[in-house]
C-alpha cells in the first residue's frame, strides 16, 4: 500500500517530487540509467497485429517499451490505461511500444482470440505473437505484465515487473526520450481514466490470492473426496467454505488447466474477500455460449454485481476471456460466492481478485 493510500499525502508528494529531480537531471550521478543489455531479437513471433514484423535493428533510433501480456492477466489489464495512454501521447515523439502476447492458457495460443481481444481491448499498437515463447526466452522474462525499456541505441535501460510505479515508469520513458533528442513533448504526467477490470486493486481491503481451477495448480480445493483428474464426476460442495477455500457441485471434469462442466446446473463455490471477483472461463466451442448466474451469500448481487452480469447475477459466457463478475461498492468483507451454469460445457481456469 502506497503512501498516498494511507493518509500520508504530503509525504508520498514529497517522494514524487524528489524520484522527479533524480530522473530528469541528466548531469545528477543517480540519473544515469544502467544498461541492462541489448535488446534482444524479436524474430521469434509467431506472428504480429497492427503492424509488419519489426525488427529490433530497424527500431534502432527509437525509445522502445516491450510490454509482455497474456490477454486474461488481471494484473496486466489493470497496467493497459498507463500503457495505451504512454503509447497514444508518445508515438509521435519517438516512441514505439511493442506488446509481447505469451500466452498462459490453450485458447490464448488461438490468434482469433487474441485479435479479437486486442479489438475489444482498444490495443491499437503493434503486439507480436509470442506462441512459442520464444520471445519470452531471449529477454529472460518470467512475468506477465512485464515492461523494458530500450533506449534509441537498441540498450535496456530499465525494466519494471507487475502492478504499479506508473509515475516512475514515465518519468524514464520522458528520460529516454529526451537523450534521443525528441522535443515537443510537456514533463506533465499522463492521468488516465480506468474503467471495469482495468480499475486498480482495491489493495486495503484485498485479502484473497488468485487461484487456479485445473489439478496442475489449484488450492484450497475442498469438496469431498478431493478431486479425480480427466474423469466425470459428481462433486458435492461442503455445508460452509472457510476463508479462500473452492468447491464444485455438479458433473465435472477436473482437468489440468480447467474444471469442464459435463451437465446443467453445476456449481462454483468461493470464500473470498476482495472488492472485485473475477473468472477466467470459455464455453466448450464458438458459438456455443453458456448462461449463468451468480449469488453472494444466496442472494443476487445487487448494486455489487461486476461488468458481466446484472444485478440479478444473469450473465453469459461466450467467449474465453476474463469475466468481471463481482464489484462491491460498499465495505468489504468475507463473502461467499456462487455460479450456477445453466448449460453445459463450460470451462472455468481462474478466480483472480482485486
Amino acid at each position: 500500500m502506497s503512501d498516498a493510500q494511507s493518509g500520508q499525502p504530503s509525504e508520498w508528494a514529497r517522494f514524487l517530487t524528489r524520484a522527479n529531480q533524480l530522473v530528469r537531471s541528466a548531469t545528477h550521478p543517480a540519473a544515469q540509467l544502467p544498461v541492462e543489455g541489448r535488446m534482444p531479437s524479436l524474430d521469434g513471433a509467431t506472428g504480429w497485429l497492427n503492424s509488419p514484423p519489426l525488427t529490433a535493428a530497424e527500431l534502432r533510433g527509437r525509445v522502445v517499451v516491450v510490454n509482455f501480456w497474456t490477454y486474461t492477466c488481471i494484473n496486466w489489464l489493470r497496467t493497459l490505461p498507463y500503457v495505451r495512454a504512454w503509447a497514444d501521447r508518445y508515438t509521435d515523439h519517438g516512441l514505439t511500444v511493442i506488446g509481447v502476447h505469451t500466452p498462459e492458457f490453450d485458447f490464448e495460443h488461438d490468434l482469433d482470440n487474441v485479435r479479437r481481444e486486442v479489438k475489444d481491448l482498444r490495443v491499437d499498437y503493434p503486439v507480436a505473437i509470442d506462441n512459442d515463447y520464444a520471445v519470452w526466452t531471449a529477454f529472460t522474462n518470467l512475468y506477465w505484465p512485464a515492461l523494458y525499456f530500450v533506449d534509441a541505441q537498441g540498450q535496456i535501460r530499465h525494466h519494471r515487473f507487475g502492478e504499479g510505479d506508473y509515475e516512475m515508469s514515465e518519468m524514464i520513458l520522458q528520460q529516454l526520450l529526451t537523450e534521443a533528442g525528441s522535443g515537443g513533448t510537456d514533463q506533465e504526467l499522463t492521468s488516465v481514466d480506468a474503467r471495469g477490470v482495468e480499475v486498480a486493486a482495491d489493495w486495503a481491503s484485498l485479502r484473497s490470492p488468485e487461484n487456479y481451477l485445473g489439478d496442475e495448480r489449484t488450492q484450497n480445493f475442498v469438496s469431498p473426496n478431493g478431486s479425480i483428474l480427466d474423469t466425470p464426476y459428481a462433486y458435492a460442495a461442503p455445508t460452509r467454505l472457510r476463508l479462500n477455500h473452492w468447491a464444485l457441485s455438479g458433473d465435472w471434469t477436473v482437468k489440468r488447466q480447467a474444471v469442464a462442466l459435463n451437465q446443467a446446473g453445476g456449481r462454483i463455490l468461493y470464500r473470498f474477500q476482495s472488492r472485485d471477483l473475477h473468472l477466467v472461463m470459455g464455453p466448450a466451442g464458438p458459438g456455443t455460449p453458456a448462461r449463468f448466474r451468480v449469488h453472494l451469500d444466496g442472494q443476487p448481487p445487487g448494486a455489487a454485481h461486476g461488468t458481466d452480469v446484472d444485478d440479478q447475477g444473469n450473465g453469459t459466457v461466450a467467449e474465453p476471456r476474463l469475466y468481471q463478475l463481482v464489484r462491491q461498492p460498499g465495505p468489504v468483507t468475507d463473502r461467499t460466492f456462487e455460479i450456477t451454469f445453466l448449460d453445459p460445457g463450460v470451462r472455468a481456469y481462474a478466480f483472480t481478485f482485486g
